[in-house]
């Protein structure tokens, strides 16, 4: 800001103190060669020269704001010296100067300058406006004026957002700060790659979420180990970062930076953008529903597998109590339920050890339900017993698929009972043709019968090559390729049960009144359909 130029005022001098205001930002189309802040200040002051109705009061300047908005400081200084009664005149280079926000300098120059008996200058747009200017046609053309100077930050911010979309939707990253766990690449600022300390923090979060350490407790773990937080992490790594959802002294873990974690989908390898949308007008960002969301797969290292992945978002639709620092959550918790009722179980602790009870009853007594009590030592052998079961049921399926296979390869493979016999075939094929170019080359053949002879062994190739495809194509379609069923052919045969394996592997458990035990798993339909398919393709299974 400039010193003030005005002169103490003799009593007879009727001169306005006039306020020079000048506006810059690239952000809404302006010039820079036009509209710089040095040639707006020298038209504004030869505006000034010799005029005997206007005294300079002061100079003020925003370089670097956008016109939408009239939150800038030179400009808000400048309310303030109208606001206590040291500015009688506005002088700009033209409307768009003021603003280019049409509601709000319509604001300003057809009430708040009237109102406050301020005289409103803008000379490229010859427009003089002092409170006494009763014009409508004046009126008019500051609206027209106004109106159209509203079209070029909104063309502008189209242009732009259309050259984001493009871009987030070829997977490229496009915000300012990569998200914790990961840093821009150094070559091409729109990819991400991995930030292996911050990424270890990240794991370090899931893992101790999948075994019960509920988000507020993660926070805590990881505020007493004086783990940076990411906000931190940024200003210790140099980034000139500020969150504004955070106070500004802030600089620890809190259970929304866990949960925002936890649920961001872009430590998968997928790139996830276009979550909110920044009016240019408004200040705050309004958040979109997810189908407006750009998800583009597989664009950059994951810090989290999808099976990881799955599990935590599993956890994270589940109601379940977290536990204390030193405590542990129980490996059923979220997942056991009344099978009558629908509530969830309650673990009550007896001088015989812990049990299970229906919460309903537990709350409202048996006029609501039941009591549906098991141990917990009971019910970890059934699930235990159920699980060993399927994967022995499993490693059945396995095998029969196998033998089925087989019996598939013999049946389209014909009578050599293998498709080795076709593979051999191609060699055979391959090598003729290379025999039949030979001989043309040595003058044994003619152009025509190589050409015959190279059409007749190429179409051979094909036809053996096509069976071999449906071959492998009918196995993988008629049974298919299961992560679960790899996931139950790993353990083989479990001894114990852990909460990595009930996550892993149960969706629900019911427990019935006559003591019945449900159990869900998160397979279940897969493995119904497999079962199926198997009874359709005349397969025994079991004995």
């Amino acid at each position: 800001m400039e010193n003030k130029t005005a002169q103490p005022q003799a009593k007879e001098d009727t001169r306005l103190n006039t306020a020079l205001y000048i506006r810059l930002s690239r952000e809404d189309g302006d010039k820079a060669e036009s509209l710089s802040v040095a040639n707006q200040r020298m038209l504004l002051m030869e505006f000034m020269e010799g005029r005997n109705d206007l005294c300079l009061y002061d100079i003020y300047i925003d370089d670097g704001y956008t016109g939408t908005s009239f939150e800038r400081p030179a400009f808000r200084r400048m309310i303030e010296e109208i606001e206590a009664g040291n500015v009688q005149c506005v002088l700009v280079k033209d409307l768009s100067r003021l603003g280019r926000n049409m509601p709000e300098v319509s604001k300003y120059t057809g009430e708040y300058f009237p109102r406050k008996r301020v005289r409103f200058i803008a000379v490229n747009d010859l427009i003089d406006k002092d409170y006494l200017d009763l014009d409508p046609d004046g009126d008019l053309m500051i609206d027209f004026k106004n109106m159209f100077n509203g079209f070029y930050p909104k063309d502008i911010s189209k242009k732009v957002r259309s050259t984001f979309r493009s871009k987030q939707s070829n997977g490229q990253f496009i915000g300012a700060f990569a998200s914790f766990g990961y840093v821009k690449s150094a070559d091409d600022h729109n990819k991400l790659e991995i930030d292996p300390y911050a990424a270890d923090i990240v794991k370090r979060i899931y893992t101790m979420y999948i075994k019960g350490v509920g988000q507020n407790t993660i926070a805590k773990i990881l505020n007493e180990e004086g783990v940076p937080c990411p906000s931190e992490y940024k200003k210790q790594c140099g980034l000139n970062y500020h969150n504004s959802n955070r106070l500004r002294s802030t600089s620890y873990w809190t259970y929304s930076t866990i949960r925002n974690i936890l649920k961001n989908e872009i430590y998968t390898g997928s790139m996830v953008q276009n979550k909110s949308f920044r009016h240019m007008c408004k200040k705050n960002a309004i958040s979109l529903p997810k189908e407006k969301w750009i998800v583009v797969e597989n664009t950059h290292e994951p810090v989290i597998d999808k099976e990881t992945w799955d599990k935590v978002q599993n956890l994270l639709e589940r109601n379940t109590r977290q536990t204390g620092l030193t405590g542990n959550l129980h490996m059923f918790a979220g997942y056991l339920r009344c099978g009558d009722c629908g509530r969830a179980m309650v673990k009550i602790r007896r001088k015989g050890g812990i049990y299970f009870n229906c919460g309903s009853y537990n709350r409202y007594g048996k006029k609501i339900c039941t009591v549906h009590s098991i141990a917990e030592q009971e019910l970890e052998r059934i699930v235990l017993d159920d699980l060993n079961l399927m994967i022995r049921s499993v490693q059945d399926i396995e095998r029969l698929i196998a033998e089925e296979n087989k019996r598939e390869s013999q049946a389209r493979a014909g009578s050599s009972g293998d498709l080795s016999e076709y593979q051999a075939k191609i060699s055979r094929l391959k090598k003729r043709k290379e025999r039949a170019y030979e001989d043309y080359v040595d003058g044994l053949i003619t152009k025509d019968e190589y050409r015959q002879y190279r059409n007749k062994y190429e179409r051979q190739i094909d036809a053996a090559n096509l069976i071999i495809d449906q071959v492998n194509r009918l196995q993988m379609q008629a049974y298919g390729f299961n992560p679960w069923m790899e996931r139950l052919l790993r353990y083989r045969e479990l001894h114990h049960l852990d909460r990595n394996m009930v996550v892993e592997m149960i969706s629900m458990i019911y427990l019935y009144e006559d003591n019945t035990v449900k159990i869900v798993y998160n397979f279940s339909d897969e493995l119904e359909s497999l079962i199926n398919t198997i009874h359709q393709q005349s397969i025994p299974v079991g004995e």
